[in-house]
């Protein structure tokens, strides 16, 4: 027997649909429907309200593999399939994230291609893998965010089984996974949420209806998302999640939602014996998000920090426009890197307001924000897609790795931007319906016409090339300029696993200096100095110390004290005594090398 039960508080009948017959549903006081038959494990079911004829998926549904719009599968994972039964977890301080969209990190776009990429993350040395919302939506390919049935794994991507296989290869090589959810909006295809019951809530957000997580009958909409979120981290064995635009989501309440969730994920981890994390995307700038809930915050264990980025990628490129704006100079760069917000209830003017509030460098460690030279975001975002290695050059590139791997901050990337990745990660959707297709399509250049763009660039969503366009091509790795900007990459992840001093999370050890109109900033880590001229041509830098991580190899005057960079280059120098493992390390190539001597 298997019990059948939805919460449908709206309808005034419901009745199962089970492999092609029809069977009477009881109701509860709380509105949950429920009945008990005979099913097989791949028996097709689903819910037809009142006098319809409709057979809607389960909002829990487990498989959808005749997608979003057709009945539901039961599925359970198969518990002897696991092989990570010696896996105890990874923390997030001291790691690094790699940020991927399964459908566009291979040519194949599927779980299991991913795994069988994975030893190129090992040899890189990230500790984590953030994949890009996984749960079903409409259509082939998508970025995720677009997802209407929360429970279930896209199809295309290998589905259940294929997520528990990639999670197993991961955990295998010593990788924890992470999974990107979507809690504040649900797509436009395939959400019939509406018809069971209040999940959604008449404000709006930029993407679509709010979810109801404030207002009445809302306890059964919070139980609906809190319980996806542990079912990813027990049933999947998944290492937690981030959890996308949390500013996004209209709580009122005395306990809101992200405070549930850590208490619950808390008390999940505790049974498990693992870590668990939970990182949060907010554009707020407010620290309440990852404070203790012992001082009044809601105890999330970090938040991506996007003032980090604006200020590395405006230093360095230049860029002015929209909310660059603010961002830019070498004392602005400096301000973020120690305090950790930019605006920290100062002027934003691309809000035209007072934005942010201070952090406590005193009590919360550097850790618990995320920094990024990019992600799918400020990529996707920009009007065609476009990489920083379509504008900048390799050795920017490396001065924007360079400043955020050697930072204090928990360091993330996104997937090809270790080699240079020549393609573009593009905004691409596969909507089945026409008016809905052409209606995105139409929003996307309208939007960035009004910036100035001819509407002919702006790639269209819906072409099945704009998403062909944004698959990696994995034949770049060993070809320049992408080898040596990989090499790189690794080297800095290297040293940043071994030397302490880069993993010490406290701002207040952090000492910053720059020269605006020379264009240099040193961040001092301990006995190391992360060295970093962001002008075109060569500059000398009033620090020494022995070169152990250059772009281009620097040269030092005859006391040691100060060091000539190379224009768009760094150097990470040993200002206190040499690492006996730093001089036996020798790398072949003068990109990124370690002086054996």
């Amino acid at each position: 027997m298997h019990n059948f039960e939805v919460w449908a508080p709206l309808p005034r009948r419901v009745r199962l649909y089970l492999d092609g017959t029809l069977h009477p549903m009881s109701r509860e006081a709380d509105g949950w429907w429920r009945t008990a038959l005979p099913a097989d494990q791949d028996s097709r079911y689903g819910f037809v309200l009142d006098d319809s004829e409709t057979v809607l998926p389960d909002p829990r549904s487990p498989r959808q593999p005749d997608g979003v719009h057709a009945p539901s599968q039961l599925h359970t994972l198969d518990p002897e399939a696991w092989g990570d039964r010696d896996w105890t977890g990874r923390q997030l301080a001291g790691n690094v994230v790699y940020e991927l969209h399964v459908g566009t990190f291979t040519p194949e776009g599927t779980f299991d291609a991913a795994a069988r990429r994975l030893d190129h993350l090992v040899e890189l040395g990230v500790g984590f893998v953030e994949l890009m919302p996984v749960n079903a939506f409409n259509g082939e390919h998508n970025w995720g965010y677009d997802g209407v049935l929360w429970y279930a794994v896209h199809e295309a991507y290998g589905g259940p089984d294929g997520l528990q296989r990639l999670v197993n290869a991961c955990h295998r090589r010593g990788l924890g996974v992470l999974l990107d959810v979507v809690y504040n909006h649900l797509g436009p295809s395939g959400n019939y949420l509406d018809r069971f019951g209040p999940y959604q809530s008449d404000t709006a957000t930029p993407w679509g209806r709010s979810v109801n997580i404030a207002g009445p009958s809302s306890d059964e909409v919070r139980r609906y998302i809190v319980d996806n979120a542990l079912r990813w981290m027990h049933e999947f064995h998944l290492d937690g999640l981030r959890l996308d635009a949390v500013h996004a989501l209209e709580d009122r309440t005395a306990t809101h939602l992200l405070e549930q969730l850590a208490v619950e994920t808390h008390t999940l981890s505790t049974h498990l014996r693992r870590p668990l994390t939970l990182i949060a995307e907010s554009d707020l700038n407010d620290p309440t998000l990852v404070t203790s809930r012992s001082a009044g915050g809601y105890g999330l264990d970090a938040q991506w920090n996007d003032d980090i980025h604006h200020a590395v990628h405006a230093a360095v490129s230049g860029e002015r426009h929209g909310y660059y704006g603010d961002f830019g100079s070498l004392q602005g760069l400096a301000n973020t890197l120690r305090q950790g917000f930019f605006h920290a209830g100062t002027y934003s003017s691309f809000r035209g307001r007072l934005h942010g509030r201070p952090l406590d460098v005193r009590r919360t460690p550097a850790s618990a924000l995320l920094a990024y030279t990019c992600t799918h975001d400020q990529i996707g975002n920009r009007a065609t897609g476009d990489r920083p290695g379509h504008y900048l050059s390799p050795g920017q590139l490396a001065v924007k790795a360079a400043l955020i791997l050697g930072s204090p901050y928990t360091p993330m990337l996104f997937m090809g931007e270790e080699w240079g990745a020549s393609s573009p990660f593009q905004f691409f959707t596969s909507h089945p319906e026409p008016d809905l297709a052409r209606a995105t399509a139409l929003g996307r250049a309208d939007e960035f016409a009004d910036h100035g763009w001819d509407s002919a660039d702006i790639p269209d969503p819906q072409d099945p090339q704009t998403f062909l366009r944004s698959k990696l091509d994995w034949n770049e790795l060993g070809r320049p300029p992408h080898a040596a900007l990989l090499d790189c990459y690794r080297k800095l992840i290297d040293l940043r696993a071994r030397r302490p001093e880069l993993t010490d999370p406290w701002l207040e050890h952090l000492a910053v200096d720059y020269d605006e109109e020379r264009r240099w900033i040193v961040l001092h880590r301990g006995g190391l100095r992360v060295a970093c001229n962001l002008g075109p041509g060569p500059v000398t830098v009033p620090v020494g110390g022995r070169p152990l991580v250059w772009w281009e190899p620097p040269s030092q005057d005859e006391t040691g004290a100060a060091t000539v960079l190379p224009g768009h280059s760094f150097a990470i120098l040993d200002a206190g005594h040499a690492h006996e493992a730093d001089a036996a390390r020798v790398n072949e190539t003068d990109a990124g090398r370690v002086d054996e001597n």
